[in-house]
């Protein structure tokens, strides 16, 4: 299974920690981003593309997304098929 993370400036911090984390287990990790703090980014392609990689295999992918209060993030993971974020 692989983990895709992503976030935007506002989880930015939290996605690292929990990337080091799951590594050190040995856990298959993909970083959608972001890849560098910016206060000015926005979620969206960062979010998208995890999502779109659950789509295309729901089996075997899943993801953590992060932002500030989590609501818009779950609102766009959730337009792609076989996705389902809270």
């Amino acid at each position: 299974m692989t983990i895709y993370l992503a976030t935007d400036h506002a989880g930015f911090e939290l996605k690292n920690g929990l990337k080091e984390f799951l590594l050190a287990r040995e856990c298959t990790v993909e970083d959608c981003g972001a890849h560098t703090y910016d206060a000015d980014d926005d979620y969206p392609d960062f979010i998208a593309a995890a999502a779109k990689a659950v789509a295309a295999n729901p089996l075997e992918h899943r993801a953590i997304i992060f932002g500030g209060s989590g609501q818009g993030e779950a609102m766009l993971a959730n337009r792609f098929a076989n996705v389902r974020a809270a």
